[in-house]
């Protein structure tokens, strides 16, 4: 069984009081997740910004 199945197949056995709970759950893990894909962007723009702003690199990407 899949994950995704096994998350819906309990996600029916619990009380529907807690769906609001177990919804802010998922946003919150959605928003972690986004943040560490722009940290990780963040943090890496500065090592490869040194090849980005090379006159060959300029050259390459010129005809694009």
């Amino acid at each position: 069984m899949e994950v995704e199945e096994q998350i819906i197949k309990e996600l029916h056995q619990v009380p529907r009081q807690h769906y609001r709970e177990i919804l802010d759950f998922i946003r919150a893990k959605k928003k972690k997740a986004g943040k560490i894909v722009t940290d990780t962007a963040l943090a890496s723009e500065s090592s490869l910004k040194k090849d980005w702003l090379r006159h060959e690199e300029d050259e390459a990407w010129a005809n694009l």
